[in-house]
């Protein structure tokens, strides 16, 4: 649980001084607004996210979403709450999508690097209980 909290403060932070930073760098707008945006504020939140995939493993997919979606505050904060909020809010989701998978790749990595001797490293999260003799699912 410890880790869960330690990995989404760790995201949010992060996400939060990425986006800050692009949004400074052009004097105070939307961070997608910002000349380097595609080539090098995503890349940076993508490399970002594999990063806390890796460090944590644990619903890994999360981390990117936060990352990605922690431009919503700092588009609040320097544009104000709109009716382009809405907008806004969906383009962050839908750039979401790649910061996801970035994380979730990076926890699926580390997961298969792990000890294979432990049992639950080494079961992936979708995969059924093993039975028991009596077959009861343990």
């Amino acid at each position: 649980m410890k880790s869960s909290w330690l990995a989404l403060s760790i995201a949010a932070l992060a996400g939060l001084g990425l986006w800050t930073a692009v949004s400074l760098s052009i004097g105070g707008g939307e961070p997608w607004d910002a000349d380097r945006y595609w080539t090098l504020a995503c890349p940076a939140a993508l490399v970002l996210s594999l990063a806390l995939g890796l460090a944590f493993p644990r619903r890994a997919w999360y981390w990117g979403a936060v990352v990605m979606l922690a431009q919503v505050p700092v588009v609040i904060a320097v544009s104000g709450i709109g009716p382009l909020l809405a907008a806004g809010v969906v383009y962050a989701a839908v750039l979401a999508i790649p910061a996801m998978l970035a994380s979730a790749l990076g926890g699926w990595w580390r997961r298969r690097l792990q000890d294979p001797t432990d049992p639950v490293a080494a079961r992936p999260a979708l995969e059924p209980a093993p039975e028991s003799k009596t077959g009861v699912r343990v």
